[in-house]
């Protein structure tokens, strides 16, 4: 399964949006993010969480053991809808490289010029053949199994934070860290940019305060998202959709 396959699902959308012919907002599947949540113009609703890695052949054999008893137990109790996403982009070293450019402007000794630009240009083929960053996700998908106390997108973003909080507490005793984000809107917002755009998300940062930016302009309010998702009836249950991710 891929992340092509959890952002273009083929199902008619439910969800309508702003968005005018050949927009951004028009070729984006996403209708939305609140409560830490990705909804889907196709009504699916998506979680992103980020996993610390942790390089097994570093561990003895006792902890190799535990970290595969925890996750296989894991596995039985996630959800059906779980994707393993590893994105990996090359490492950003603009900055390093800046810096050491004006190291450079600023250095009186030739020799020692000399060893800087000679770091500058290992650094920069590294950078280019073999340097790399990797993130790690588990993906999240609701579906109607999971049972939400109701069905509103604030309870289906709660069951799926209790799933995520499953999850922290499975991968914590394999030895692997899930990480908490203050603003966890903002956090999904930017894996997503990541994705779709690659080398800008990487030259140009998501600032804090980005939804307050935006959310004037294509945002809708939850009992607006609630209502087209029930088809245009507030009493209405949201459609869910079961496609897989």
């Amino acid at each position: 399964m891929k992340l092509k396959e959890l952002l273009f699902g083929k199902t008619v959308p439910t969800v309508k949006v702003s968005q005018y012919h050949g927009s951004t907002q028009k070729w984006l599947p996403v209708a939305d993010i609140q409560h830490g949540v990705i909804i889907t113009k196709d009504g699916r609703f998506v979680k992103f969480v980020e996993v610390l890695p942790v390089n097994f052949y570093l561990l003895s054999p006792l902890e190799q053991q535990n970290m595969i008893h925890y996750f296989w137990s894991y596995l039985k109790v996630a959800p059906d809808n779980l994707q393993i996403l590893s994105v990996t982009q090359k490492a950003d070293i603009d900055s390093y490289i800046k810096r050491m450019w004006e190291l450079y402007e600023n250095e009186p000794v030739a020799g020692c010029r000399e060893l800087i630009e000679d770091n500058i240009r290992e650094v920069t083929y590294l950078a280019s053949n073999e340097a790399v960053t990797r993130r790690f996700f588990l993906v999240f998908q609701y579906n109607a199994r999971m049972k939400a106390r109701a069905q509103s997108v604030e309870a289906i973003a709660e069951r799926l934070w209790e799933e995520e909080q499953n999850a922290r507490r499975y991968l914590g005793m394999c030895g692997l860290e899930v990480l908490s984000h203050e603003y966890s809107d903002n956090f999904q917002l930017e894996v997503l940019n990541s994705c779709i755009n690659k080398k800008t998300s990487r030259q140009q940062k998501l600032s804090l305060n980005i939804f307050d930016t935006v959310s004037r302009v294509y945002g809708m309010d939850e009992q607006d998202l609630e209502a087209e998702l029930a088809g245009g009836d507030e009493q209405d249950e949201p459609q869910i959709s079961d496609q897989g991710i």
